[in-house]
């Protein structure tokens, strides 16, 4: 028994999917491409032409400190990238870990693990990430810690109920019967039937992630300045929005359009990654 694969035909069958892909791909080549696409100096500030309106010159118009909008809206898709990727890296394989040996091993270990996963699961994730950053301090690293480690179990749960059911499977019997045990059993035959369900969880998830990030930058606790940011950059617009509605609109939707790629490529990846579904 393998795992479902996903190539770029099994995308092509899912049009959420490859919307949502094709979403991720442009953001990625904002980021890698920020300094060749970027019109001007995202940092550049120019008193003269603050709060200007959208222009030719400027296409979003500038911010409170004169600096270009577009520019700045381009080489924010950096921290959120980074971010996405650090918060992959920590929170699915800890999670994932946890829920396979508590699945697993079952008894002792699967009480444990469990009773450490409902306590972490106990508290508010937003209130208990901002409590994480204001100890560590603003940075995205440490934004990006406190989103992973308040976010892993979820996947710890999920991992558990799968790897239990697969432990009472005839397929593991049959495995153990040819001599494959411990952890070669666990990482080649276990692992990859959980990784499915792990795996729209996290695309499903990192829209959430995104959004809590934002929020952090919105406070004031995300990256620091003049470096920028999708959240900042909304709650420096939130003083003007009256008067200069686009300085907090553009970083908004871009958020709005990335939580929504998200969106769109896990319920796709649900649809190719779900033999329910074929």
């Amino acid at each position: 028994m393998a795992s479902p694969a996903i190539s770029f035909s099994a995308l092509r069958r899912s049009p959420s999917a490859l919307i949502g892909a094709s979403v991720l791909v442009l953001l990625v080549f904002m980021a890698l491409a920020a300094p060749l696409i970027a019109p001007y100096d995202p940092n550049l500030q120019d008193s003269a032409i603050r709060l200007a309106a959208p222009s030719w010159q400027h296409w979003l118009g500038t911010d409170g400190f004169g600096r270009d909008l577009l520019s700045r809206l381009i080489y924010g898709a950096q921290p959120t990238l980074l971010l996405i990727v650090l918060v992959t890296v920590l929170m699915a394989p800890l999670g994932v870990a946890v829920g396979l040996l508590a699945g697993f091993f079952g008894g002792l270990t699967e009480r444990v693990l469990m009773r450490l996963t409902d306590i972490v699961m106990s508290f508010p994730r937003l209130v208990l990430a901002f409590a994480f950053v204001a100890i560590l301090g603003p940075g995205l690293v440490n934004g990006a810690l406190a989103l992973a480690l308040t976010s892993w179990p979820a996947y710890a749960r999920l991992a558990r109920v799968e790897t239990s059911a697969l432990a009472r499977s005839d397929y593991l019997a049959a495995a153990s019967m040819v001599g494959i045990r411990g952890p070669r059993l666990l990482l080649g035959h276990v692992l990859p039937l959980v990784l499915p369900s792990a795996i729209i969880r996290l695309a499903l998830d990192l829209a959430g992630i995104i959004l809590a990030a934002a929020g952090l930058g919105f406070l004031g606790l995300g990256v620091r300045p003049p470096m920028a940011e999708w959240g900042s950059m909304v709650a420096d617009g939130t003083k003007v929005i009256f008067d200069q509605w686009w300085i907090a609109a553009a970083p908004g939707l871009a958020i709005f359009v990335t939580s929504l790629a998200l969106n769109l490529l896990g319920d796709g990846l649900r649809d190719i990654l779900d033999p329910r579904h074929d």
